[in-house]
């Protein structure tokens, strides 16, 4: 059995020395996120670039996803390390202090006086320590403690409900956007988007800087999740960032939000990432906890592409036990995962035709006894759509371009495959040729029913337009 969730690790001390990035990817690493709060642009070029060698090496490809800092809205630092603040207490975020003490603290986003009045709820270090506000001053938010504890260095505010106005995109991101375009991340993850024009933004800074990254909206603002629709129509892909958004929404509604996203970014043809804490105990321990088991099983049922790894695989103990652990997971999960199309797919009307080749291959491989799919593709498209359906089925994108291999790498259930097909080629015998290349791999036997799809004329994207079913080794239609 393939497994078909994909899994996303995070590079960090842990895992940037080569031999334990090859041993995540004989594991099971699908995709690399690079994470840009931290370390400088020849960093993140530098191991982009060991991904990619890496993965040269092991004749595979590896997706980059660039995941930008956006806005940093932290407290200050203590002038005598942690303090430790009791309910009732008094406490005040003043944006002008410069060394913190047990009654104030400073800011590094100067202009939250300005977001916030009597009333509001601020939640601090993940929402571990709560405070209400009872008046702003000037530059100072003057807060009752409602629920205590150990407070240190540069931890982030969030306020509940959200509502705060600073931007998706900070000075930094907009720099760190040309380094994603000049080491060809093949995914753009924008932190804190309210809205789609935070995308749009993100867009028009990646096509000025010459790349085509495909781009992640992470959900983790209140916001968000009443521009869910739009953020949708306009990125690529969401990530479900269960971290903040919990702070901000609350814990208890994050498990419903998130097969809301989930089924809602496959309706409408975009992928899903989940993501946070889901095997945080496997920082320092080399077994995951049977309710992080249950986790990464249920984001697999609810139908996410890709299921993701943090300081796990960036600062762990453990970052290829945690990998194959995921991957072990995943496996299970989709033993008990029923093959389904939505009914709102089967009354659509398609605009295009490859859309509606991608529907008819993946609703023949539902009622007939197909082993692959196999689709012969310049930009990856057709591949998208086909894995928006639930089957048993696997997919093969068989293309020559390599940005289209890391792409497809975080499709749900679709597998790159390095395959030459030029202009001038003829249509038979490439899906002669496609054939026998799934039976080289051993994805096919003798005798299989498998599903090809080309489009004509040859090469050109966006134009599959043929759907024809074969027996392996049969050379003509069953």
């Amino acid at each position: 059995m393939i497994r078909k969730t994909k899994i996303v690790g995070t590079l960090g001390p842990a895992s940037t020395d080569p031999k334990v990035l090859d041993k995540m990817m004989e594991a099971g690493l699908d995709v690399v996120r690079l994470n840009f709060s931290h370390g400088k642009p020849s960093d993140h070029l530098e191991r982009a670039e060991l991904v990619r060698q890496l993965a040269r090496a092991r004749g595979r490809a590896i997706g980059v996803l660039v995941d930008l800092q956006g806005p940093k809205i932290r407290i200050g630092k203590f002038k005598d390390g942690p303090i430790t603040l009791a309910r009732g207490d008094k406490f005040v975020l003043d944006a002008e202090c410069k060394e913190g003490s047990q009654n104030r603290v400073g800011l590094d986003y100067k202009d939250l006086p300005r977001d916030v009045a009597r009333g509001a709820t601020l939640l601090l270090d993940d929402g571990r320590i709560e405070m209400w506000v009872e008046k702003v001053e000037g530059t100072e938010i003057h807060c009752t403690v409602v629920q205590g504890g150990v407070l240190s260095n540069n931890k982030g505010i969030n306020r509940k409900g959200g509502g705060l106005s600073a931007s998706a995109l900070t000075e930094k991101d907009i720099e760190d956007i040309k380094t994603a375009a000049e080491l060809k991340a093949d995914y753009l993850a924008v932190s804190f988007p309210k809205t789609a024009a935070d995308i749009r933004q993100a867009r028009d800074l990646l096509k000025a800087a010459g790349a085509k990254s495909l781009i992640v909206a992470k959900i983790e603002r209140a916001e968000a999740i009443d521009n869910l629709d739009e953020i949708l129509d306009e990125a690529d892909a969401i990530m479900v960032a269960r971290g903040d958004l919990g702070v901000e929404v609350g814990d208890a509604a994050v498990p419903a939000l998130q097969k809301r996203m989930i089924r809602m970014a496959r309706d409408k043809n975009k992928l899903a990432i989940t993501a946070t804490q889901m095997m945080e105990s496997m920082i320092e321990s080399p077994i995951p906890t049977r309710a992080e088991v249950s986790d990464v099983a249920n984001a697999v049922l609810d139908g996410t592409d890709a299921v993701m790894l943090s300081a796990e695989t960036a600062a762990g103990e453990y970052p290829v036990e945690a990998v194959a652990a995921m991957h072990r997971v995943c496996l299970e999960a989709e033993k008990e995962a029923q093959p389904y199309i939505g009914e709102a797919r089967l009354t659509r009307s398609f605009l295009r035709t490859d859309e509606s080749i991608a529907m008819s291959a993946a609703y023949t491989s539902l009622h007939m006894n197909i082993k692959a799919i196999a689709a012969l593709t310049q930009s990856g498209s057709t591949c998208l759509w086909m894995s928006r359906h639930s089957t048993h089925v696997p997919i093969y994108a068989l293309t020559p371009e390599v940005e289209t291999r890391r792409k497809v790498t975080l499709f749900r259930g679709v597998y790159p495959i390095n395959f030459k097909i030029s202009k001038d080629s003829d249509r038979d015998e490439l899906l002669e040729a496609a054939e026998e290349e799934l039976r080289r791999r051993g994805a096919v036997r003798e005798g299989d029913l498998i599903i090809l799809t080309i489009g004509e004329p040859i090469g050109k994207s966006g134009g599959t337009n043929t759907l024809k079913i074969v027996k392996v080794g049969g050379r003509k239609k069953a």
